[in-house]
């Protein structure tokens, strides 16, 4: 008697587990992307397009959308029907504007202020370390938005009683993901936010958002949480922004912050050749960085007052070595793949579409569940 009752206990015990295994997963969960795939593309539909949430309605349902801010920028609050909120950013849209925020790309730091009109200046932290730094462009974005955005989540959490929110965005809308899952982070720190919400974050097909430090940055302040970065291999766009290294990128302590002293032990003409090569290679990648900000940063600047006309360009950081962030989700296609999409030099963002991009994660994570 005494067995049987302990083997049901035992049997009741890991019941309980596997449940909450199901309802708290572990990693990355694919039909959870796959379904936030449908949702974002809503968010890229017309005003006059929505209602054709076909499908989603069952699940998701659109709370509120946004005014478009900025460069062309817009979100939603959705809620799903076990209470999760989501916020669902829209990436680049067939409009000048908004391809801007892309090319507007010169960096800067990770902590600072952005006067976005003269009565509107926006302070902001997506890092502690003061090396970091980011995407101009995609800061513009995220300063024009956060406070209704903020707003929104102070309302959802009171009126939900929730605390899980998943952050959600495609291409340029994953760039502005990885921004604003560390603005919300920040805050969070500070006591604007409670800190007891679960933030989970898919930046899917997202450019790279900043520097190394913003990196270590987000992949530091996500780590007891879920932040991921999805990417089909034959996709462009997570390639992007160009970026150049100099040797002012190192940490302090790398032989290059001390190369005299390294070549000072060598023979005389070892060092005389060493010391022009790396007197060369030194002045290529600072002149290829001053030239990335003339272009990307000055020059684009130009074409960003003209839609802002009362932005004024803050001090670009002296980096521009864009590197991903997030826990990789790497989708390698296959032969199936190539089939339905063979490379095809004319279609340009043909790997970068959200339908690529389902196919690939139903090959590798539903079809075999």
């Amino acid at each position: 008697m005494r067995l049987k009752i302990i083997l049901a206990g035992l049997i009741a015990f890991c019941s309980f587990c596997s449940n909450g295994q199901e309802t708290n997963q572990v990693g990355f969960n694919a039909r959870e992307y796959y379904d936030l795939l449908g949702v974002n593309e809503i968010t890229h539909m017309p005003d006059v397009a929505l209602g054709k949430e076909t499908g989603l309605t069952n699940i998701y349902t659109l709370q509120y959308r946004s005014p478009e801010v900025g460069l062309l920028n817009r979100w939603e609050m959705w809620k799903r029907n076990d209470g999760v909120a989501v916020i669902s950013i829209r990436g680049t849209i067939q409009q000048p504007v908004s391809w801007m925020a892309n090319f507007y790309a010169a960096m800067i730091p990770a902590t600072g202020s952005l006067q976005i009109n003269d009565s509107t200046n926006f302070q902001y932290q997506v890092a502690a370390n003061p090396k970091a730094a980011v995407h101009i462009g995609w800061m513009i974005g995220l300063a024009h938005f956060a406070p209704g955005l903020v707003s929104a989540i102070k309302e959802t959490i009171a009126t939900d009683k929730t605390n899980q929110f998943i952050i959600m965005g495609h291409s340029q809308g994953g760039g502005l993901a990885f921004l604003t899952t560390s603005y919300l982070y920040y805050l969070t720190q500070k006591g604007e936010l409670p800190s007891n919400i679960k933030w989970t974050t898919y930046c899917s097909a997202a450019p790279k958002p900043g520097n190394t430090y913003y990196a270590y940055d987000f992949d530091f302040i996500t780590r007891n949480g879920k932040a991921y970065t999805i990417v089909n291999s034959a996709d462009w766009v997570p390639e992007t922004p160009n970026g150049v290294q100099t040797l002012n990128d190192y940490n302090t302590g790398s032989p290059f912050s001390n190369i005299q002293a390294i070549l000072g032990s060598q023979k005389p003409i070892a060092r005389w050749y060493l010391n022009g090569v790396f007197k060369k290679m030194d002045r290529s990648t600072k002149k290829a960085q001053r030239r990335l900000d003339k272009y990307l940063g000055h020059k684009m600047y130009k074409v960003v007052k003209k839609v802002l006309p009362q932005f004024k360009q803050p001090a670009f950081a002296n980096t521009s070595v864009y590197t991903r962030a997030g826990v990789p989700i790497v989708l390698i296609p296959d032969a199936a793949y190539w089939q339905a999409f063979p490379e095809d030099p004319a279609k340009t963002f043909q790997h970068h579409l959200m339908g690529p991009y389902r196919m690939l994660v139903k090959t590798y994570y539903l079809n075999r569940q």
